[in-house]
């Protein structure tokens, strides 16, 4: 359990913060045939798929269909869950969860509020270098995908 002591201010004890996990989302979204990735603005820069941080009293799914609809534009559906990636390092800034959903969605991306560029990258032409674990994430998606399960 990983915590640090911290005093109170108001009284001067001990008290214990403890240090957790912070859950967030990731979007696969599929158009015409392939799928969206976005180019982060922000560190670490470069392709990633859509998603971000879950806000308090938020369901999973609906912070998915959120951040799709703010990094893209596109509203999906056909949400279907494709896992959840904990690797204490899969982000740099802190130990994040991540809950990675697949989904369909229609009409044409538009970057939003945390990229600098977007597109939808056929099947076989993703990028090899992704942000974070996206590229294991996109193998896992395509490993599913192929063998009907997804």
């Amino acid at each position: 359990m990983s915590f640090a002591t911290h005093d109170c201010p108001e009284c001067g004890t001990a008290v214990k913060a403890y240090r957790n996990p912070v859950p967030t989302v990731d979007i696969i979204i599929e158009v015409a045939g392939g799928i969206v990735l976005i180019r982060r603005k922000n560190e670490p820069r470069g392709w990633a798929l859509p998603g971000g941080f879950v806000d308090y009293g938020e369901r999973l799914e609906d912070a998915a269909s959120r951040e799709a609809m703010e990094e893209t534009s596109i509203r999906i559906d056909n949400l279907r869950l494709l896992g959840c990636y904990s690797d204490p390092g899969r982000d740099k800034r802190l130990h994040t969860i991540s809950t990675v959903f697949a989904a369909t969605g229609e009409g044409t991306p538009k970057e939003g509020d945390d990229a600098e560029g977007i597109a939808v990258f056929a099947l076989d032409k993703i990028p090899d270098k992704l942000c974070f674990d996206h590229a294991d994430i996109v193998r896992d998606y395509l490993t599913k995908k192929r063998s009907g399960l997804l």
